[in-house]
């Protein structure tokens, strides 16, 4: 281990990372969830409906084990092998599991470069906050994708150096200032940098790019923030050279909604010449450049990757044919019997259903069904539905045109109920699979 790197994990032995107490659970936090659920990669990339039973999932850089915690809830039946360089994170990992009677799981205090000694492939490996603070993520990068099987999928991540600039220079600063040495306790350096922050007038340049009243109580992110050793920045260009250097495929952002251009321009119809001719043909990383270089407000460059060429291009729906062998599903975080409830306590008040708050997709917001179409959803609580069978159900429910009081066609319902799903799969509240045989 160099210097640099026993420095960090003394860092973090002191402090181990996050900082959430034992009592605390994920379980409410859907966010969370929804960037650990196996699904949803899975799917993205496939077009097919993972059943997380039986997989085994890596934490790798797992920290004092919250995440490994919420991988666990968001995919019940996985096998998780935790790793930190941290034995203090490690040690509060094992008792944070034990204490939520998590099974199937197990740690070891390592480094990422020695995971292959493990003897273990994975199915997923969940790589969250540790890259960028590898003396060379290329190599940490590397070992992972030696344990990541055919077929696997992993999630890494970036601080990115255009959004988080002004951090960097804080760090700077309070690296001049002495307060990220060994010699110096994390809660003393917490405290002058709050005293430093709370010195500076208010139009300071740094205090504006930086500071909130928030973080006056919030000594977990000035530690991340401001004190966090070995800490570095990556642009889009940066971290495909990075996946190219170790052969691994890009297959998406975690949070990709967010990563549109044209979201940025008032009418993306309508754009000036260049960016019109040029947009259509342009790369996905060159357009996720353009994105950060234009708007660089994503702290993380958060992404899914996989070994390359192993699955099929995915048709679009528009070229689907044989709708009536669609299988449908819905997501797993939206099956719960408090969404159900929800669900039914709408249609028999005859209002919108108002999904997004059940199930917090980034980049999705104020999505609400109405309750007629809504009502098809209700059979996909219990098991997956084939396209013929939403359709058949919905149709029973509603056999009649609301104004003509018309016999409704199969065809109509047909088409009411397909134009929810592929919305709604567009968004991420269901997926459509299907059906091979």
């Amino acid at each position: 281990m160099t210097d640099i790197s026993e420095s960090v994990r003394q860092q973090f032995d002191r402090a181990p990372f996050p900082r959430q107490p034992l009592d605390r659970s994920p379980s409410d936090d859907l966010d969370l969830l929804y960037k650990h659920t196996l699904v949803t990669p899975f799917y993205k990339r496939d077009g097919k409906v993972v059943d997380p039973q039986n997989l085994t999932v890596l934490d790798a850089g797992c920290g004092s084990g919250y995440k490994a915690l919420a991988l666990a809830m968001a995919n019940p039946g996985v096998s998780i092998v935790g790793v930190d360089f941290s034995e203090a994170s490690i040690d509060l990992a094992q008792h944070r599991l034990q204490y939520r009677g998590v099974q199937n799981v197990e740690f070891y205090a390592m480094p990422l470069e020695e995971i292959g000694s493990l003897g273990i492939t994975f199915d997923y490996i969940n790589c969250d906050e540790v890259l960028y603070l590898l003396s060379d993520p290329v190599a940490g990068l590397r070992s992972l994708a030696s344990v990541l099987k055919p077929h696997g999928i992993l999630r890494g991540n970036l601080h990115s150096a255009l959004q988080r600039v002004d951090f960097f220079r804080a760090q700077q600063l309070f690296q001049m200032m002495g307060l990220m040495g060994e010699d110096v306790p994390d809660e003393m350096a917490i405290d002058l940098v709050r005293d430093t922050m709370h010195a500076l007038k208010d139009f300071a340049k740094l205090k504006v790019q930086t500071w909130t009243p928030k973080l006056s109580t919030d000594e977990e992110r000035i530690f991340a923030n401001y004190l966090l050793r070995e800490d570095k920045g990556f642009t889009i260009p940066q971290l495909f050279e990075m996946l190219d250097a170790v052969g691994l495929e890009f297959i998406s952002m975690v949070n990709w909604r967010q990563w549109n251009p044209l979201d940025l321009f008032v009418n993306p119809d309508d754009l000036p010449v260049f960016l019109g001719m040029s947009l259509p043909e342009t790369s996905i990383a060159e357009r996720l450049h353009l994105y950060e270089l234009i708007h660089p407000i994503h702290r993380l460059l958060d992404f899914w990757c996989g070994h390359p060429n192993v699955t099929e291009p995915r048709i679009s729906l528009e070229d689907w044919t044989q709708w009536d062998k669609t299988r449908v599903h819905l997501h797993p975080l939206l099956k719960t019997p408090q969404t159900k409830a929800a669900l039914v306590a709408c249609l028999q008040q005859h209002r919108g259903f108002a999904a997004s708050e059940h199930l917090p997709i980034p980049g999705v917001s104020n999505v609400f069904i109405d309750s007629v179409t809504a009502t098809s959803l209700l059979p996909l609580f219990d098991t997956p539905q084939l396209m013929s069978e939403l359709v058949a159900f919905w149709h029973r429910v509603y056999p009649l045109q609301p104004m003509t009081l018309q016999p409704r066609t199969e065809t109509e319902a047909f088409d009411a109920v397909r134009d929810l799903l592929v919305t709604l799969e567009d968004l991420g509240f269901v997926m459509l699979e299907r059906e091979t045989a």
